[in-house]
């Protein structure tokens, strides 16, 4: 299922006010700890960065000892929310993985046009991968698109791999339970995440086996990337910006009707010219100026 609908902007707003303070709750180990996104410090040169000490911000209650899984809807944006399991040797797959390609999540593609670009630099040659916040090798997932963000090929293999075999080496190992909770991080009307928070703790032993807080960052070295639409291109000076470059358009505004075209669309053209409003500059601009205004259902500007 792909996400490319476009929805009321008081909507988008008010998904905006929703994802500007993420809070999680109080640590297994005493003491109230929060989580906000200022707490991340600037990518450098490592692909995670240590969050809380690297003590996960569970509350005691969620320590139990029974497999099962939990995954957000998609908020009115189309994106991930956190996704939480307690992670046991039964809930562990036992068959390959299925195609996952079915799943287009937001900033994969923007305006109809695939944001997956190649890179003779990487791995795979793809900026993107779709990327699962619980790995497929913990819970068996496979196109859940409530468990799919768009993510760097740099982000999946060397920032959330290795905490994900950490965890199912330890469940294999030891017969005990993980409890793990992947929660991506975004900004603004992003959509796509900055990273991923990763919390894990081995529960029987209470964390002595296993635990973790890392925040892994959603870059791609050598690539800008704007993480508003999910466009991204070659850096030339070979170094990593966040938002290096920011998308624009141009729209016509029905100042009677409150909706907004491309100016194309045929109801421009009809339009009494009292009533017509050109706006050009940028996307996320045009969001805060008019956040009345809803897409024109016939035209659907900024579809993404």
């Amino acid at each position: 299922m792909t996400h490319k609908r476009s929805l009321p902007i008081s909507i988008r707003i008010l998904a905006l006010m929703l994802s500007l303070l993420v809070l999680l709750s109080s640590c297994v180990d005493g003491g109230e700890k929060t989580f906000e996104y200022s707490d991340i410090p600037p990518w450098q040169d490592s692909p995670t960065v240590e969050i809380n000490g690297n003590n996960p911000l569970f509350n005691r209650e969620d320590m139990i000892t029974r497999s099962y899984e939990s995954y957000s809807h998609l908020d009115p944006l189309g994106r991930c929310g956190a996704a939480m399991a307690c992670i046991g040797r039964d809930i562990m797959p036992t068959e390959e993985r299925d195609d996952i390609s079915s799943v287009d999540p937001t900033g994969f593609y923007y305006k109809g046009k695939s944001n997956n670009n190649s890179y003779s630099f990487i791995d795979n040659g793809y900026v993107y991968n779709r990327c699962h916040l619980l790995g497929f090798q913990l819970t068996g997932e496979n196109a859940n698109e409530e468990n799919l963000i768009t993510g760097t090929r740099y982000m999946n293999i060397y920032g959330m791999l290795p905490y994900e075999n950490k965890v199912a080496e330890y469940v294999k190992s030891t017969g005990n339970h993980v409890l793990m909770r992947v929660t991506p991080i975004y900004k603004d009307y992003d959509y796509v995440a900055r990273g991923v928070l990763m919390e894990a703790i081995s529960v029987e032993d209470d964390g002595r086996g296993l635990k973790f807080c890392v925040f892994a960052y959603n870059v791609q070295p050598d690539v800008i990337i704007d993480y508003f639409t999910g466009e991204n291109r070659l850096d030339p000076k070979g170094n990593h910006g966040y938002n290096s470059f920011t998308p624009s358009d141009t729209y016509v505004l029905n100042t009677n009707s409150k909706k907004y075209h491309v100016p194309e669309c045929y109801y421009v053209s009809v339009t009494d010219s009292r009533y017509v409003q050109k706006y050009n500059g940028s996307v996320a601009n045009f969001y805060i100026a008019y956040p009345d205004y809803t897409p024109c259902g016939v035209c659907k500007p900024h579809t993404r």
